[in-house]
């Protein structure tokens, strides 16, 4: 009997280190979400594209990613308003947005005051390009239809003006961030841009190559089987986005993938919080990274610190892929558009630790 008390003593003990729960904050404090975004952050850099996407086809991999999807975890990700997408259609516990410029994760700070602000998806577009909203729209109302009503409503300076000093207000008094004066000129610059939109959503300084996109063209586009799956879709995924912002589980870092702190710093506290990444959207930045030294080494070391289980993908933007040419993905590819690929973040790490990753090429081999 004394023996079985010990034994059952020793698997109180061992279990709990082996199977951590999930003590992902439920909602995190200003403060609390202040210090995760500066803490983990790192020098800023330097990037040609900025303020959109132009991946028109990056709902092509959700409903594959959906298959063996389990909701929960962390979602990580690069750049702005598309990793959005992939939260409202992955519903993480929580969210962390890298990218070397100090200006995207700025960006992402605009982002969260307009979806606090903003209690509806009509509320959001007023506010995001400072244009009144139209009349006749509904919670029922299609991205399609949302913006073509917005296209009649032209850009309003007072609002503009108005909305501005909101964002400000927002980040700096109620959630008493400590941005610099830099800072805040930079955010004048961001706002300014999405004021500057044209009719057509289009905005300036948005990398136009490979088949430039509108925002309205990003948030009215559709995965292969034509259903709409953007933030700004429906209500229902609009307010999951909202929900994760009002608690502060979105969290923008300045960080290199290739760096040794922000990437690294997260994975820490995602392993000290027992939980696991659902998925990694990476854009095309590994195509760099192969490209500048053993950059793209230190990134997949980086990966590896990350706790990842069977259902932990990457999600990857590429100009071309090794797939069957009679394929979905060849159609893609001969658009001059870019193709977007799933690949188990597990697999890769594994082939990288076994020397069996030497370029790029072998990264998006092990894409599909």
């Amino acid at each position: 009997m004394r023996t079985l008390v010990v034994l059952v003593s020793l698997m109180v003990l061992i279990v709990p280190s082996f199977f951590a729960a999930d003590t992902l904050p439920r909602e995190v404090t200003d403060e609390a979400f202040w210090k995760l975004t500066t803490d983990y952050s790192e020098d800023g850099g330097y990037f040609r594209f900025e303020y959109m996407s132009n991946e028109q086809e990056f709902q092509y991999v959700i409903p594959r990613l959906l298959e063996n999807h389990k909701q929960g975890g962390v979602y990580l990700g690069v750049g702005p308003e598309q990793n959005f997408t992939y939260i409202a259609a992955l519903q993480p516990r929580m969210a962390f947005i890298f990218d070397i410029r100090r200006q995207n994760m700025l960006e992402h700070l605009i982002y969260k005051a307009v979806f606090e602000m903003s209690p509806t998806r009509a509320e959001f577009l007023s506010r995001l390009f400072s244009r009144k909203v139209p009349t006749g729209l509904t919670d029922k109302t299609t991205s399609r239809a949302l913006f073509q009503a917005f296209r009649a409503s032209p850009p309003d300076k007072e609002l503009y003006r108005q909305n501005l000093k909101a964002i400000k207000d927002r980040l700096l008094n109620e959630h008493r961030f400590r941005l610099s004066l830099e800072d805040l000129s930079s955010i004048d610059e961001i706002y300014v841009t999405f004021f500057d939109a044209d009719n057509a959503f289009y905005i300036t300084g948005q990398n136009a190559y490979f088949g430039g996109a509108s925002y309205a063209d990003l948030m009215t586009a559709t995965d292969e089987h034509g259903a709409s799956r953007s933030y700004l879709a429906n209500e229902e995924n609009f307010r999951a986005v909202r929900e994760l912002h009002q608690k502060n589980l979105i969290v923008p870092v300045v960080g290199d993938f290739a760096g040794s702190k922000a990437l690294r710093g997260v994975a820490k506290y995602i392993r000290d919080h027992g939980s696991t990444v659902t998925a990694f959207y990476t854009s095309n930045v590994e195509q760099y990274l192969f490209q500048q030294g053993d950059d793209w080494r230190k990134f997949l070391n980086n990966v590896s610190t990350f706790p990842l289980d069977g259902a932990s993908m990457f999600i990857r933007s590429s100009h071309f892929a090794y797939n069957d040419p009679n394929s979905q993905v060849a159609r893609q590819v001969s658009g001059r558009r870019f193709i977007q690929l799933l690949s188990p973040m597990a697999e890769v790490t594994k082939a990288f630790n076994a020397g069996k990753v030497t370029g790029y090429e072998d990264v998006i081999r092990m894409s599909k």
